[in-house]
């Protein structure tokens, strides 16, 4: 089934959430609906833009960098929601992490948009970035694949 022009621009924008999420543009704040809900874990729901704000200053002096590669994402639209299946890479604390080849940075996003803006984001992924939580690798660290 061929995606409708709706759902193209649904992709689209999600698509600039992450470029300009991993850009710290701040015009990532354009992006959202005043109406905003937003879940991430640990950090909860949130309502508002500032929600975002509030969400990132959770990571400040201690992310130092993170990348989306978008192109190799898995896209599932039906407006007005888009669910969003990728990895991402970064640094922190001064060691590096990256989806599929560490434990973390493998994730899943459920957007909702009205009004052509997102009025829902929640981000789905182990906040562990690092591999601190020793004591949750229930099955070790040496798997063969991550």
């Amino acid at each position: 089934m061929a995606l409708s022009e709706q759902d193209q621009r649904n992709i689209a924008l999600a698509k600039e959430y992450f470029r300009r999420g991993d850009a710290q543009d701040p015009t990532l704040l354009e992006l959202f609906h005043p109406k905003l809900q937003f879940y991430y874990p640990k950090f909860g729901i949130g309502h508002g833009p500032q929600a975002i704000i509030d969400m990132v200053s959770g990571f400040t002096g201690e992310l130092e960098s993170i990348a989306h590669d978008y192109t190799n994402y898995v896209f599932v639209a039906r407006d007005p929601f888009v669910v969003v299946e990728g990895t991402a890479r970064g640094r922190m604390k001064g060691k590096d992490w990256a989806g599929g080849e560490t434990s973390a940075g493998r994730f899943c996003n459920m957007f909702e948009f009205r009004d052509d803006l997102i009025i829902r984001c929640h981000v789905y992924l182990d906040p562990d970035y690092l591999g601190e939580d020793e004591p949750r690798f229930r099955w070790g660290r040496d798997r063969p694949e991550w």
